[in-house]
C-alpha cells in the first residue's frame, strides 16, 4: 500500500506524531488541530473497535481513504467524494509578497477560514505545518499552507482567498510558493478537492497536479447499541 492511500496514518504515526493521540490501530490528530483520524487498515473491523476509544464526547472522526466504507457498528455523519492530486512534477517558486504567518496572525486565519470555508480549521491547525499568507492594505486576504505530512509527502491545505480579492491569481501564487517550501525537504506536494469544487480541481490541474484516485471523506460515529 502507498502512504498516500491511507495518509492521515502515515502521518500521524510519524512526522505528526506529536499532535496525535492513539489508541491501538487507531489514531486521531488531538481535536483542536484538525478533525482528521485514521485507522492502519480501513478494511478491517477490529482497527475500527480502537478507534471507538477515541471518539468520545460527540467527537466524530473525520476519515480519508480510497474506496472508505463504515465497519459494522459504525454510521456515516458526512462527508463527500473528493480527489487526491500529486504534485510529482510541479517544483513551486517563492512569491516576494508571500509571509511566513505567525501566531501573532491568527485571529485573522481564523477569519478568513471563516469566510471562504477551505475546509476545517481550528485554533491550533497552522501547527500542522507552515502557512503563508498575502496582505493588501495590511490586511490578510490569501492564505495556504501545510497539513497531513506522510511519509516523504506533504499536503497542501486551507487555500483561500477573500472573495474580494479573488481573480488575481493569489491563490496560485501562494500555491506554488508552499511547493517550494515543500521541494526544499526533498518532499513530493499533494492536495485534496472535494469532487464538487471543480474550480479547485481545474486549479491545480492548470498548476500541473494529477489526479492520483478518488477518494472519500466520511464522518463517522459509532453506531448506538
Amino acid at each position: 500500500m502507498h502512504v498516500l492511500d491511507n495518509p492521515a496514518w502515515s502521518a500521524l504515526t510519524g512526522t505528526q506524531a506529536g499532535l496525535a493521540e492513539r489508541h491501538g490501530r487507531s489514531a486521531r490528530y488531538r481535536p483542536d488541530v484538525s478533525p482528521f483520524a485514521a485507522v492502519d487498515d480501513p478494511a478491517d473491523p477490529a482497527a475500527w473497535h480502537d478507534l471507538a476509544a477515541l471518539a468520545t464526547s460527540g467527537y466524530q472522526p473525520l476519515l480519508a481513504a480510497p474506496g472508505l466504507t463504515a465497519a459494522p457498528g459504525w454510521t456515516r455523519a458526512g462527508g463527500t467524494p473528493g480527489v487526491q492530486l500529486v504534485g510529482a512534477g510541479v517544483r513551486g517558486a517563492a512569491d516576494p509578497e508571500a509571509v511566513v504567518l505567525t501566531a501573532a496572525d491568527l485571529p485573522e486565519m481564523l477569519d478568513l477560514a471563516a469566510l471562504t470555508r477551505p475546509g476545517p480549521f481550528g485554533r491550533r491547525t497552522p501547527e500542522l505545518g507552515t502557512y503563508l499568507g498575502i496582505r493588501r492594505g495590511g490586511q490578510l486576504v490569501a492564505m495556504a499552507g501545510e497539513r497531513m505530512r506522510p511519509a516523504g509527502h506533504t499536503e497542501i491545505s486551507a487555500v483561500c482567498t477573500d472573495p474580494a480579492y479573488r481573480g488575481a491569481g493569489l491563490a496560485s501564487r501562494l500555491i506554488a510558493a508552499v511547493v517550494a517550501g515543500i521541494r526544499a525537504r526533498d518532499e513530493v506536494p499533494f492536495l485534496h478537492a472535494a469532487d464538487a469544487n471543480t474550480g479547485a480541481v481545474r486549479l491545480y490541474a492548470e498548476l500541473g497536479f494529477t489526479v492520483r484516485t478518488p477518494i472519500v471523506f466520511g464522518a463517522y460515529r459509532p453506531t448506538p447499541l
